[in-house]
């Protein structure tokens, strides 16, 4: 159910939100230069559905099947890269909600205009109190905080003075759930790309954080029933991203074919889309995009079957889906280049969308999930050695 009433697919709000998309497009300056994603966006979005996507049904969510997920994210993104991303980080957050209780669940995601965000990396150190932790911490890459109702951050699980370890050594953390008012948050966000995306830092200092408002994506296992929760947590998240920077090239592409049909250069009467190699790079743009994107909706649907008949994957199939993420982020990163380098000149203007989208996706490239490493950590599992895989 929608904040209307009605019954939500994922087809119906890509529909709902397809008539937004070009007043998005045109609003990509005042969101970048006022490095968030507006208020009245954000509330829009929220409407749509977007930020509940995968929230399960149990408290108001649509829980989405992830190909649905990654249409939305994508379609954003090509409008305006920022409000891809934090549409892709309000959504994913909601993923927190299959392992709560529903009653905790329903606290936080049940009004279906709430907006989550946060940042897993445990920059947090929370003390374990009995039925609380006591948290204190700061928080990089706090993306749309500003409009978030509800806050979360990793956090590091101390006990009696003593750092808490998992079973393999690793230290113990978890996701603690808190909200946004009891968080400052610190503007600190002025970048080369995703300047709309508002990632500045989160903190909080020695705030009470119930037990139940915290989980773990190694550690626990979802209370919320259904495919998707048995879908990979981290490569949920990595879908996101590589959606994202998805949708960021796509944008380039038909960018890139608009510039060229358009503009003749300087002492030429024919147009550069009369140019054989302008022709040819092209096409190798389209390929390698296409490519990309039928990759990941490929791994999409093997770890989605595997989850729906199982109720679990194996650790090869999981590191394919993490693969065709890597994949989609750096392959989209070399098509917007692409097409940036095409557009020769007139890329570099602040005027043109090309300069953005080189910036924007550039910047989209750093996140850790579909960060070069990831090479590594999915050959290592293809070649079968051991693999510490409680990131896959």
């Amino acid at each position: 159910m929608d904040g209307f009433g009605h019954d939500v697919t994922g087809s119906e709000v890509l529909d709902r939100l397809s008539p937004l998309l070009a007043d998005i497009a045109l609003r990509s300056d005042e969101i970048e230069t006022g490095r968030r994603l507006p208020a009245d966006l954000a509330g829009t979005l929220a409407e749509a559905g977007v930020f509940r996507m995968v929230t399960p049904r149990s408290v108001g969510g649509l829980q989405y099947h992830p190909a649905d997920l990654s249409r939305t994210i994508a379609a954003l993104a090509k409008a305006d890269a920022s409000v891809g991303w934090c549409a892709m980080i309000g959504a994913t957050t909601g993923l927190n909600a299959a392992y709560m209780d529903e009653s905790t669940a329903a606290e936080i995601y049940a009004d279906p205009l709430t907006i989550t965000g946060g940042v897993f990396a445990p920059m947090g150190k929370a003390t374990d109190e009995g039925d609380h932790y006591r948290l204190s911490g700061r928080w990089q890459w706090g993306s749309g905080s500003q409009n978030c109702t509800w806050l979360c951050g990793g956090s590091l699980i101390f006990r009696d003075g003593e750092l808490q370890t998992f079973e393999n050594g690793a230290p113990n953390h978890r996701m603690m759930v808190f909200p946004a008012d009891d968080a400052t948050l610190h503007d600190t966000w002025h970048t080369a790309g995703l300047k709309g995306t508002g990632s500045g830092d989160i903190e909080v200092a020695d705030i009470r954080v119930p037990k139940a408002r915290s989980v773990s994506l190694i550690a626990d296992k979802p209370v919320a029933d259904g495919a998707l929760y048995a879908f990979p947590a981290f490569g949920l998240l990595s879908m996101g991203v590589a959606s994202v920077c998805l949708g960021i090239a796509r944008g380039a592409i038909d960018d890139a074919i608009a510039l060229a049909t358009a503009k003749s250069p300087q002492g030429s009467g024919r147009t550069l889309a009369q140019r054989p190699t302008v022709q040819a790079d092209i096409a190798r743009m389209e390929a390698s995009w296409r490519s990309a994107k039928a990759f990941l909706h490929e791994a999409i649907e093997e770890n989605w079957e595997a989850a729906s008949a199982n109720g679990s994957l194996d650790t090869e199939t999981r590191a394919v889906l993490r693969l065709a993420c890597t994949n989609v982020t750096r392959t989209a990163a070399d098509v917007v280049r692409a097409a940036y380098d095409l557009g020769g000149g007139s890329a570099v203007f602040l005027k043109s969308p090309l300069q953005r989208r080189f910036r924007d996706v550039h910047t989209a490239t750093a996140h850790i999930v579909t960060a070069p490493a990831t090479w590594e950590l999915t050959g290592r599992v293809f070649l079968g050695l051991p693999t510490d895989a409680s990131t896959l």
